[in-house]
């Protein structure tokens, strides 16, 4: 069985039961047993909408700390496009940069400069070669995982080429290597992440064999720190050599505008984008070349680790990319090219299917659970309440049949059954064994008094 490592995680002492979770999930991967959430950890795709969802503060991200800093001789800094969004309209990317080094990093590299390289990847992949319409970008993992988990026929869909936080990491480790002489070894790269699922992307890569990123940092814990050192130092000259284009990558629309050719859908939010890609399946955006996929609503500035409403952070990355509006691209158009041309720019591997939906691994008896899972359901209410622990009437079917739980589960089909028992019990209680029963009065010895009043007037 395949172990899968998930970044988001439960912590049951804070778990109430409350079934809030379980209606968010995207995928069905939490069920509510004994009081506390479960999750099926081959179906969960660390979108983080449990995080959001849950009241209880039960769900978190594990993350890593500064502590990992120690492991290598120069460490880098990955800030994502999105976290320019947390500080004010009236601070440089300069100074949000120059923040980050007083925090403790020798360099820093912006992501958002990885995204610039991997939209003219796009924009050539698009001009130049032939593909199944539309591609998906591959740019959230948490959509990338969907996709492996509610869409697998749609896995050719997804373009192969790498996201800008591998490609940031890269880029920074073999400028850092000619810079220091230092071994790609010795050389940290840290992404700072707004979400969950980069984390998983790092400790499980899908698509490479091994992540170039070394740790990821929560954006809300690195927001915290760096905000305390912006006047600490002056800004270091030619720190920030992102264009305002890749800066906009953090909000929801900023990928499509960058990759700037073909016919161009956005979607952001995680129950959004499955109502596209359904639509997809179906065939009918045949007529769109490139689809931009976000699961956070907003896209990376509605991130579950990021502190700043995402609203206000749309509206800081539209003021940081306005500051940087002459900025040239940071790479030449020779540079562009060598890296498309590239092995690092491309996924190592083909995005596989998870086996998730399959009820047995003999067809036979896959089929007639099938059958059974159907006529489950048709006696299930359908009215979806998640009060079994199951988000749906058709996941607890799912669920019987594969002997995780009961059809008594359903407080419906519970409430039934306690009053089939009471009429039951109630029919029992009104039966007497015969050994215990009264004679009537007309089976008294003797016979009735009618009877001895008849024999009486006969005998006169």
């Amino acid at each position: 069985m395949v172990r899968y490592f998930h970044s988001v995680t439960l912590d049951e002492e804070k778990c109430r039961g409350c079934t809030n979770c379980i209606k968010q999930c995207p995928t069905e991967a939490i069920r509510v047993r004994d009081g506390k959430a479960r999750i099926f950890e081959e179906r969960c795709i660390d979108c983080g909408e449990c995080i959001r969802a849950c009241p209880n503060h039960a769900k978190s991200a594990l993350t890593d700390t500064l502590e990992r800093l120690g492991d290598f001789e120069y460490t880098i800094a990955l800030p994502a496009p999105s976290y320019f969004g947390q500080f004010r309209r009236t601070t440089t990317p300069e100074a949000v940069l120059g923040a980050l080094l007083a925090v403790g990093f020798d360099d820093v590299f912006e992501v958002a400069a990885a995204a610039s390289v991997v939209s003219y990847v796009v924009r050539t992949y698009i001009k130049e070669r032939e593909y199944a319409r539309p591609l998906i970008s591959s740019a959230c993992p948490a959509v990338v995982r969907l996709i492996q988990v509610r869409f697998p026929s749609l896995l050719d869909h997804i373009i192969p080429v790498e996201s800008p936080m591998e490609a940031a990491a890269v880029l920074a480790k073999r400028r850092a290597a000619a810079k220091t002489g230092l071994p790609l070894s010795k050389i940290g790269a840290f992404f700072i992440s707004p979400c969950a699922a980069k984390v998983t992307a790092v400790k499980q890569p899908v698509g490479r064999h091994r992540s170039s990123v070394d740790g990821v940092l929560s954006m809300s814990e690195m927001y915290g720190l760096a905000v305390r050192h912006l006047k600490d130092r002056p800004p270091e000259r030619g720190l920030q050599i992102s264009a305002a284009s890749g800066i906009r990558w953090g909000r929801s629309g900023g990928e499509n505008a960058e990759v700037g050719t073909g016919e161009r859908l956005a979607v952001d939010g995680i129950h959004n984008v499955i109502t596209v890609l359904t639509e997809v399946e179906k065939g009918r955006l045949s007529d769109v070349d490139y689809l931009e996929a976000q699961a956070c609503v907003g896209g990376c500035i509605g991130g579950p680790l990021v502190p700043e409403n995402p609203y206000v952070a749309r509206a800081n990355i539209k003021a940081m990319a306005d500051m940087v509006a002459d900025k040239p691209f940071p790479f030449t158009e020779e540079e562009f090219r060598r890296f498309y041309e590239s092995d690092f720019m491309f996924l190592e591997k083909v995005i596989e299917p998870r086996p998730v939906m399959q009820l047995d691994d003999d067809v036979t008896k896959a089929m007639m659970k099938v059958q059974q899972m159907e006529k489950t359901l048709a006696e299930l209410p359908n009215l979806d309440c998640g009060s079994c622990g199951s988000p749906t009437c058709r996941a607890l079917a799912e669920d019987i049949v594969r002997g995780l739980a009961y059809e008594t589960d359903c407080v419906f089909k519970l409430r039934e059954r306690v009053r089939d028992l009471a009429a039951e019990m109630k029919e029992l209680a009104e039966k007497v064994p015969p050994s215990m029963e009264q004679p009537s009065q007309n089976d008294e010895p003797g016979g009735s008094s009618a009877d001895i009043a008849a024999e009486g007037a006969g005998g006169a």
